[in-house]
């Protein structure tokens, strides 16, 4: 029998402020483990040591988790050998940073294919920023920022598609309202916009808001008339059908 999907979306805030502690509890209890295997994906900081030493400090010492770290940007191992370390995590933690770069990467390494397997298998898929975009269709994102020019605007990045909906993290802190209202306007597709400390829980057909911080909100979007109609989403503690978010109006 197929797993249920298990997808945690978190919007942005500082994991090594403790800042996200509440939702990380979250993603740890969903894998039903006791010392869960943790896998970190840094790809989009570009490896970044002291990312890593965090994730290892808040996964590991404070949440108790088993953590290892898949790097890709130097050395990346062979695909037998990734494969089988996504597939031995009971959840998946990606980082934020440059959401093109990373996802252009993962498809070139085959990685894209094997996170559809573990999602398949009910690993908990989870992540912040990028990290959180990747699971989705498409994400607003601001990979351009990591260029040289400074007239960058955001852009829609294509992500793994496990979720048929746009995607916008810090969406009040980084003051994308306008940016994304005018994506979605243009482009079409169900948006979802998170702030720092919100967090979209997917597990199967059903969803739920949750957040870390009083000031964590999230958003739904969607064209009519050639606007983005906007609606806050309520947080809950009970569960809605997947479905009725991902329907226009």
């Amino acid at each position: 029998m197929k797993a249920v999907p298990k997808i945690v979306a978190i919007g942005g805030g500082e994991i090594r402020e403790l800042e996200t502690v509440a939702i990380d509890k979250r993603i740890v209890e969903l894998t039903g483990k006791t010392r869960p295997k943790a896998l970190f994906i840094p790809t989009a900081s570009s490896d970044a040591s002291g990312y890593i030493d965090t994730f290892e400090k808040v996964y590991g010492e404070h949440l108790g988790c088993q953590t290892r770290t898949l790097t890709l940007i130097q050395n990346p191992p062979p695909f037998d050998e990734m494969s089988a370390l996504v597939l031995d995590s009971d959840l998946v933690y990606v980082g934020g940073g440059n959401t093109y770069k990373m996802m252009k990467l993962w498809r070139r390494l085959g990685l894209d294919a094997v996170l559809a397997e573990a999602a398949s298998r009910g690993t908990v898929l989870s992540g912040l920023s990028a990290g959180a975009i990747c699971w989705f269709k498409y994400g607003h994102s601001d990979s351009r920022s990591f260029s040289s020019n400074p007239e960058w605007d955001y852009i829609r990045v294509r992500g793994l598609g496990f979720i048929n909906a746009v995607y916008c993290p810090h969406y009040h802190v980084e003051k994308r309202e306008v940016s994304f209202s005018q994506m979605i306007a243009r482009r079409g597709g169900i948006g979802i916009a998170c702030d720092n400390n919100a967090v979209i829980e997917i597990v199967g057909e059903h969803y739920r808001i949750l957040t870390s911080a009083p000031n964590g909100k999230a958003y739904k979007l969607f064209k009519r008339d050639g606007n983005a109609v906007i609606t806050e989403l309520s947080q809950n503690s009970e569960y809605t059908p997947l479905a009725d978010l991902l329907r226009r109006g």
